[in-house]
């Protein structure tokens, strides 16, 4: 799963970033409700609190009729954001194994103004078309070219679905995207791909599915050769994956999410004060939220958009 840091798409509005928005799915799959898009906000990015009476905000009518993994992004210009989502539900299918091979080649999509207001949902077909799925898209803005890089993982028929790949598509408006291609293959599988760009550099956590660990790369360009960083903290830590990646408004610090799996956890806390280094340290009993999130997005809001979604979602529920 990709996280983008506004910092360099929005610079000019970085110092009016006070709160958080956290985009997520629900624990469990018991219930159809629980594959759907959830917010919740907060002020420090680690107190969280959720909106809408914890029920989804967004809910899919299309394709499997549930989502997973959403991701939020807000353009360059700072008006407008775009949220895609996994087409995917366990609840009604069942079916691990049809998920990765006989699954959707297609993403949903979301789009809005102002984070209360959202377009209708468009489902977009952007894998191969030999893919048994489509997982934990994410997008980040590409500065070279002005376009908007999605990317997902994908199992593909012409190995036998052997392995996951993290393959990538171009778009400037969500609706019309370029031929996929190959981003991320390596010797093992490799899933939940997010990134974050700072100082020049572009930061990208996956996690390797074999191992059932995190890796942490590095680039100076976004479509370049990434280098491992192998001093990373949790290199070798397994039962983690759904990375999320944000830097903490007003601080020189990065707060990185994991998602504790297979612990049944939910999501871990860690630190850094410099990227760089890969050394993350825990701070789990400062990370607090009502419930167990599922993989998902968090990025900075202003102070109007905190009280805005506050206000729609919390002053006027049932």
């Amino acid at each position: 799963m990709v996280i983008l840091n506004n910092k360099s798409n929005v610079q000019s509005k970085e110092t009016e970033m006070k709160a958080y928005l956290f985009t997520h799915f629900f624990h469990g799959e018991d219930k159809a409700e629980c594959e759907q898009v959830y917010f919740s906000i907060s002020k420090d990015g680690m107190n969280w609190e959720a909106l809408n009476n914890q029920k989804p905000i967004l809910i899919s009518e299309l394709g499997e009729k549930g989502v997973r993994d959403p991701h939020i992004i807000r353009s360059p210009e700072g008006d407008k954001f775009y949220l895609v989502a996994t087409d995917l539900s366990i609840y009604y299918n069942n079916d691990w194994t049809r998920a990765q091979t006989m699954g959707s080649k297609s993403i949903m999509v979301w789009e809005s103004s102002d984070l209360v207001n959202w377009s209708k949902q468009r489902i977009v077909k952007v894998a191969v078309e030999n893919a048994g799925c489509t997982w934990a898209p994410e997008s980040i803005f590409d500065k070279d070219t002005a376009e908007y890089m999605v990317f997902w993982a994908s199992k593909v028929e012409s190995d036998n679905y052997s392995k996951q790949r993290i393959y990538s598509s171009k778009t400037i408006d969500y609706i019309d995207f370029t031929e996929p291609q190959i981003y991320i293959e390596k010797e093992n599988h490799i899933i939940d791909t997010t990134i974050i760009e700072e100082d020049g550099k572009y930061y990208r956590f996956s996690k390797d599915e074999t191992c059932s660990s995190i890796i942490m790369e590095v680039s100076k360009t976004l479509m370049g050769e990434f280098t491992p960083i192998n001093s990373f903290t949790m290199l070798n830590v397994k039962g983690y994956e759904g990375p999320i990646c944000y830097k903490l408004n007003g601080q020189e610090k990065w707060c990185l999410l994991l998602d504790a799996f297979a612990t049944n956890q939910g999501y871990k806390a860690f630190i850094t004060d410099d990227l760089s280094t890969g050394n993350f340290v825990e701070i789990n009993s400062e990370f607090n939220t009502p419930y167990k999130f599922r993989h998902g997005t968090v990025i900075p809001i202003t102070m109007e958009e905190y009280n805005t979604l506050k206000e729609a979602y919390v002053n006027d529920m049932n």
